[in-house]
């Protein structure tokens, strides 16, 4: 949350003067010792801190989450597994996991979504990392539209949805094998493009590596290139551009 839209709630008085106190008084970091929560995130950047689960141990993962659970009031967990749903569950009963995307998440109640960002993948097999970016982009409160299976080998599929995809203030475009969906879609849209590289595809695919090098070398305008299969890292970029699209004019 931004000051000024603190400072707009207290004058409205949907926040007392006394709750606004206690969140601009927060520690600049909550020490556990094998970790060091950032509590004011939310305060410098609009967005509190985000917790990748894979390899963490148990232990950590638990405190991790009822503290961030408990200076926020929700929590998102990415890359995170079954086990440590089960985990969790066992201390926070309302959280939630989507087996696709990988996502854990718990909510606070009645959240807006704003704007609007579209989620387009190449194929059926990219959706998990498409899944991680729309499920980020709720998250931090966007209305998403996911348009899949829209890639290149039958491109009258993407055509045909072509409008959608234009009515959003950003578009994240998730492609394996070559690529090559990103650069279609920038060369139809003037809206930011974000594209996420995948690591589907055969033996020359190398990990994700060719959607990656035709990615940043598109020569369509108007494209952004996160890291392979990083789909958080898209949904991330995707909210600050649709927030800005949304916000008001000062």
């Amino acid at each position: 949350m931004e000051l000024r839209e603190m400072l707009e709630r207290v004058k409205s008085g949907e926040v007392s003067v006394e709750e606004a106190i206690k969140y601009f008084g927060k520690k600049p970091f909550e020490d556990m010792g094998y970790a060091k929560l950032d509590t004011q995130r939310e305060i410098r950047s609009g967005y509190p801190e985000v917790v990748y689960c894979s390899g963490k141990a148990d232990e950590h993962l638990l405190k991790i989450f009822e503290t961030l659970y408990r200076e926020n009031g929700e929590v998102l967990g990415t890359r995170a597994s079954m086990e440590q749903y089960e985990l969790v569950r066992q201390s926070i009963p309302e959280i939630n996991y989507d087996k696709i995307s990988r996502i854990l998440k718990i909510e606070k109640p009645g959240k807006q979504q704003n704007g609007l960002i579209a989620v387009c993948t190449a194929g059926t097999a990219d959706i998990p990392v498409a899944e991680e970016a729309a499920r980020t982009a709720e998250y931090f409160g966007n209305r998403v539209e996911r348009i899949y299976d829209v890639g290149v080998s039958g491109i009258h599929r993407l055509l045909s949805n072509v409008d959608n995809i234009r009515a959003a203030n950003c578009v994240v475009a998730v492609a394996g094998m070559e690529g090559a969906l990103a650069s279609v879609i920038g060369g139809l849209v003037e809206r930011p493009v974000i594209a996420v590289p995948t690591s589907v595809g055969y033996g020359a695919n190398m990990g994700g590596l060719s959607a990656l090098l035709t990615m940043i070398n598109s020569c369509a305008n108007g494209i952004a290139v996160v890291n392979i299969d990083n789909g958080y890292g898209a949904g991330y970029i995707a909210s600050q551009i649709n927030r800005l699209g949304v916000r008001s004019p000062e």
